[in-house]
């Protein structure tokens, strides 16, 4: 047997990386008092751990990995996330159910709505 035990995120502000992953997520630390690489996880048990480590170089251009979150309310999610300091990177063209947006670092990420007629746009 193998599953995902882990996805990592690479980040140079430590603490803001966490705290908005935390928030977005709603995950829990293993471990409060580590530094430099944490592990988040699913208080449900449900999804895989997000790990977070620190480092001195980050590269950017196009990620050749990202998240996909997947939102039955879109709309709210994508709101919320903006709230705690993402941004949006690129809105949803025509026909697509993804909204690209970035973390506060600039690192990218989708959210996917799942409920038709509910999606977010630029326009709210």
């Amino acid at each position: 047997m193998i599953k995902i035990g882990s996805i990592v995120i690479n980040c140079k502000d430590f603490d803001r990386t966490v705290a908005f992953w935390q928030e977005a997520l709603h995950y829990v630390p293993r471990s409060p008092d580590e530094r430099e690489f944490t592990i988040l996880k699913d208080p449900a048990r449900i999804g895989p751990n997000l790990s977070v480590q620190e480092t001195d170089e980050l590269k950017f251009g196009k990620n050749r990995m990202h998240l996909d979150l997947y939102a039955t309310d879109q709309k709210a999610e994508v709101e919320r996330l903006l709230a705690i300091g993402a941004t949006v990177h690129r809105p949803p063209q025509e026909d697509e159910d993804f909204v690209i947006l970035a973390d506060p670092e600039g690192k990218l990420f989708c959210v996917v709505g799942l409920d038709e007629g509910k999606y977010w746009s630029p326009r709210g």
